[in-house]
């Protein structure tokens, strides 16, 4: 069970955080995209990466649909896979954030609780949460899997925004209004956050000045 394997120790690499950094010419951090089915989490994901891959930043998403491909085939949506979905992610993106990327992780994560256990996971400075905000009507009219329509026929159970919850972040770093916002503004506010709080400039990078 969870929490309960006994006489392992954990094993320290000879690479430090900081010369991850110099190597790399970046920081690490992990960006929790967080909001409705269809708010524009995964979109906004992956056009963040595009635009950080093309300044050279190493950077990799963690998608959710992806990830119950593999790693977490074997969880369904109640509350209790829900949490254990969101941990396993909060400890592969902690991993990926170790070995000096930037983690975009995407995923509705409906409850503050299972959002602030990942978050603890990290330093302060280490976790940013993203919430793609769009209110529910807009995101049932894009439904581009037809999620919502299965769900309101009760095809679906634990839904979320129909038959379970979704509780807003209460302070998230960036909000993204996707309902009003266009793609390439979401996109650069998102760089911007990250831009003004030093993570895309570790040894004086200069790519950035202009955006």
């Amino acid at each position: 069970m969870t929490g309960q394997v006994k006489n392992i120790v954990w094993q320290e690499t000879k690479i430090s955080r900081e010369e991850r950094y110099i190597l790399n010419t970046h920081r690490s951090c992990l960006l929790w995209f967080t909001g409705l089915s269809g708010a524009g989490k995964s979109t906004l994901a992956i056009a963040v990466e595009k635009e950080l891959h093309h300044y050279g930043i190493r950077s990799y998403v963690l998608d959710g649909d992806n990830i119950r491909h593999g790693l977490n085939n074997n969880l369904g949506f109640s509350p209790a896979d829900r949490k254990e979905n969101n941990r396993r992610i909060g400890e592969v993106s902690k991993l990926f954030v170790d070995a000096g990327m930037v983690t975009l992780a995407a995923f509705i994560s409906p409850y503050r609780e299972d959002r602030d256990m990942v978050c603890k996971l990290f330093p302060n400075d280490e976790f940013i949460e993203v919430f793609v905000k769009c209110p529910l009507e807009v995101c049932e009219t894009r439904d581009p899997k037809g999620m919502y329509k299965k769900a309101r026929k009760g095809e679906i159970q634990e839904f979320t925004g129909i038959s379970a919850p979704y509780e807003e972040p209460l302070s998230p770093e960036i909000v993204i209004e996707s309902n009003t916002q266009t793609l390439e503004q979401s996109v650069k506010q998102v760089i911007q956050y990250l831009k003004q709080n030093y993570y895309l400039d570790y040894i004086g990078r200069s790519e950035f000045d202009t955006m």
